[in-house]
């Protein structure tokens, strides 16, 4: 009688264990599962131009930092405009969001909506673009040394033109103060550069509104050349700018009269280069800004101490640079 109730004790075990192995072999186990970041919570982005490639790098490499320290990030593009920037942050205090990251579309005219997040008790970050206005509280800046691109700037100018020298006009986008320091560079170092020369000065003939984007450059570089039918050079803020101004120089047929110096160094911005259109960029590091960023917000919810304003130097990116870049054509 014991026998037979052995026997199926047995070849129950038997199975029960070929089971157990069969599941070892075929499926991990629950330990060595990857570990899930415990969400931290929500961060809301307003870009400021997400149609300008550069900003989109920004977005996309911040929303997947962030999400590798567990947060979700809500981006949103003002479209350069500070009105509906200021209702994407007030969205966001309304979302109560855990911290907010802004490039600002107006240096000055943003600040009453970061002082609306300030009282809702919700950190404010800037990346690339700083805040100039008073009584408001930003936790931590990351951008681009922005003088000494704009120095550099003038130097690829000078290298440019030569000893002729000649005149120079500047596109600009005031409204941004990261533009607002690349000119002020740009234009003590063409100061520094004429001190004492008597012939082969570079003079800068203009400054016009390039809005920071191609169609809006394109048409002040058409306007300013009727004005200034001797232009040997223009200083764009940034690719966008810089392109609209080699658009304009190939409808009027002086692309090979005319040297343009851009900034940023964007994909297309260093084909330019390559391709002989623009002759040289600063150019900056948008995923260093935008990792940087995440970084402090860490930080910052950790307890520990954030650094207020880091600027990244730019590096002129020639033609030399350009032919081998691996990422052109």
């Amino acid at each position: 009688m014991l026998r037979h109730l052995l026997c199926p004790l047995i070849l129950v075990t038997l199975f029960l264990s070929g089971c157990a192995g069969s599941k070892e072999q075929g499926t991990p186990q629950t330990t060595d599962s990857p570990t899930v970041t415990e969400s931290r919570g929500t961060i809301g982005f307003s870009a400021l131009d997400l149609k300008n490639p550069f900003f989109k790098i920004i977005a996309d490499t911040l929303t997947e930092a962030a999400k590798e320290e567990g947060f979700e990030v809500v981006v949103t593009d003002a479209e350069s405009d500070v009105n509906n920037q200021s209702k994407q942050i007030d969205n966001f205090i309304a979302q109560e969001v855990t911290a907010i990251i802004l490039n600002p579309a107006n240096r000055i005219s943003i600040a009453p909506a970061i002082q609306r997040a300030n009282e809702a008790g919700i950190p404010v970050f800037t990346c690339d673009l700083q805040c100039e206005a008073d009584d408001i509280e930003i936790i931590g800046h990351i951008g681009t040394d922005n003088y000494s691109g704009g120095r550099l700037a003038g130097k690829a100018m000078i290298e440019a033109l030569g000893e002729a020298g000649g005149e120079a006009l500047v596109l600009h986008f005031k409204q941004a103060n990261s533009c607002v320091e690349r000119v002020n560079g740009f234009n003590d170092e063409i100061k520094e550069y004429n001190e004492g020369k008597e012939s082969g000065q570079i003079k800068v003939v203009s400054e016009l509104e390039g809005g920071a984007s191609q169609d809006i450059s394109l048409k002040a570089t058409q306007d300013a050349l009727q004005q200034h039918p001797n232009l040997a050079g223009i200083f764009a803020i940034n690719d966008p700018s810089a392109l609209g101004a080699v658009a304009a120089l190939n409808q009027s047929d002086k692309a090979d009269q005319i040297q343009v110096i851009g900034f940023d160094g964007q994909l297309d911005g260093k084909q330019a280069i390559k391709d002989g259109k623009i002759y040289a960029d600063p150019i900056q590091f948008p995923k260093k800004m935008a990792t940087g960023t995440v970084q402090n917000i860490v930080k910052y919810l950790d307890g520990e101490e954030v650094t207020t304003v880091e600027l990244i130097p730019t590096e002129l990116y020639r033609k030399e640079d350009a032919m081998k870049d691996p990422e052109l054509k």
